[in-house]
């Protein structure tokens, strides 16, 4: 039976225009962009753009803001704007204004563009691919920013059953006004529930009795913190007072490219080194390896900048202990490169006892009679975390300097041949792709490598003679649509991977 039915309307506000960590957060959702690129062209747009023949013009304004602030003139270009390109329904009464942060500096305004009437699809043959998505992710936030809210129509309906020992509840609501979404939505990560708009519950009225037809269950599990991605982490930043705006993108790349975290499927996560550099600071320097701490002195230099506090005493209350603490830490510290950790592994070329060291690519096998012994292995772990030798994959392929067989190794920027006769031997190769470098008279072959931050791309062996490279893996078959030399794997977001020509405009596309 009905036991409750509420009807009500929801209105749901825009949001303002763009702060840089805002920008950050919903190019990384929206574009997969990583903060770092998304500064880098939104300084180019910054800059200007050579729009034919009016030259060059700055598209957007200053990309490094916390405020929300927006100019009167861009306030009347906006909405002169939507007043001649949408029904009068989509324009508030009045300008909106949206208030700042308790701590804004409110140096820059918003980010915005400089005109409306630069729009994007007016000027996109100016401007690059991810220039002009960026472009028009923030035209379209901003506009979207003077416009009056959508409406929903949200339902609920309590269901109970068994004399009342049993209730089901059902929502469900359908937009009634698009108000700002026609132009803007925000991106969510895949962890954030979808909301119920759209889906439609039947009219049924309160007391009504209803037949059971079906009944389905499902059963879920608490399910632990997901994993930051560029958006979350960037949101986390600023909640808890880490850094600036303009500081974010650094951060991120920084510990990227210090090999601290390595990044799956748009997640991060802590590498061995990340966690053990972690343990090391967090022991052995406490009082600045805390949140609070970073978050105030934040505040310090607000304070200095303000003429409230002094420069010298400010630093003198931070290195005084530091100095302290950084002479205990040089005694007491463990010397990571020194240690070693025996194994179970017998040395397959001396006999003697294998153990774990660190290097400068990570965690090691090396032969505990070294330097007598020089042998070294790749590490692996089982499903309980046991250490273990990395079997050697020995391939096909032949050592050009001395005729025994390559092997499989790992390197800092990836996978490559090694001679299986090393160290005798320390000839080295690329990983072929078995697919022929496309560029006329080359010669060369594709193969597997890895960018300085970890990113795997494929690139012409003969490099740097021939830089020709491609973000997706080549499958070694002629594209039996329009011929061309290989295929190669793609992935849309959220879909399954997928085979497709080389060539975006032939089409042609199958399962793997």
């Amino acid at each position: 039976m009905v036991s409750k039915l509420e009807k009500k309307e929801v209105r749901r506000s825009p949001l303002p225009p763009f702060t840089t960590s805002k920008l950050q957060q919903e190019a990384a959702r929206w574009l997969q962009f990583p903060a770092k690129k998304t500064m880098s062209i939104a300084q180019k747009l910054y800059e200007g753009r050579e729009l034919g023949k009016e030259g060059p013009i700055g598209l957007i304004t200053y990309m490094r803001t916390d405020s929300f602030r927006i100019a009167e003139e861009a306030l009347r270009e906006v909405r002169g704007y939507i007043r001649e390109n949408y029904d009068p329904a989509f324009l508030p009464v009045k300008a909106r204004v949206f208030k700042n942060a308790a701590k804004a500096q409110d140096a820059h305004e918003a980010i915005r563009p400089a005109s409306v009437a630069y729009k994007p699809k007016d000027i996109r043959q100016y401007l690059s691919n991810d220039q002009f998505r960026l472009y028009q992710l923030i035209w379209n936030r901003f506009v979207a920013s003077q416009m009056n809210p959508a409406i929903l129509d949200q339902t609920i309906i309590d269901t109970t059953a068994g004399g009342g020992d049993y209730l089901f509840r059902a929502h469900g609501s359908v937009m009634r006004f698009p108000g700002y979404t026609i132009v803007y939505t925000e991106g969510k990560e895949d962890n954030e529930n979808e909301d119920d708009s759209g889906m439609t519950l039947p009219e049924v009225s309160e007391g009504e009795a209803l037949t059971l037809i079906s009944l389905s269950t499902e059963q879920k599990f608490t399910q632990p913190p997901p994993r930051f991605s560029e958006a979350t982490l960037v949101r986390e930043l600023e909640e808890k007072g880490i850094g600036r705006p303009s500081t974010y993108a650094a951060i991120l790349s920084t510990i990227a490219e210090r090999d601290y975290v390595r990044k799956e499927k748009g997640k991060f996560y802590p590498t061995d080194l990340g966690i053990l550099i972690t343990e090391l600071l967090v022991k052995n320097f406490p009082r600045i390896l805390d949140v609070a701490f970073t978050a105030a002195l934040e505040n310090q230099l607000d304070s200095i900048e303000e003429g409230k506090n002094n420069r010298l005493d400010t630093l003198n209350d931070f290195y005084i202990p530091f100095a302290e603490e950084l002479k205990k830490a040089r005694a007491e510290m463990r010397n990571i490169k020194k240690e070693e950790t025996p194994t179970d592994v017998v040395c397959d070329k001396c006999g003697s006892t294998m153990v774990i060291k660190w290097g400068k690519n990570g965690k090691f096998i090396a032969c505990s009679n070294y330097p007598a012994c020089k042998n070294t292995m790749n590490i692996a772990r089982d499903e309980n975390g046991q250490t273990s030798r990395e079997e050697t994959q020995i391939t096909d392929t032949i050592c050009t300097k001395c005729g025994r067989n390559m092997a499989i190794k790992e390197g800092r920027f990836g996978r490559f041949l090694g001679c299986s006769a090393y160290p005798e031997c320390k000839n080295t190769m690329p990983i072929s792709c078995g697919v022929k470098c496309p560029e006329e008279g080359c010669g060369g072959y594709i193969c597997e490598r890895r960018t300085k931050k970890g990113k795997i791309f494929f690139g012409c062996s003969r490099y740097p003679d021939c830089t020709y490279a491609l973000w997706e893996r080549p499958v070694p078959e002629t594209c039996p649509q329009c011929g061309a030399p290989f295929l190669v794997e793609r992935s849309a977001r959220g879909e399954r991977t997928y085979i497709a020509c080389l060539h975006k405009d032939c089409g042609y596309k199958r399962a793997p």
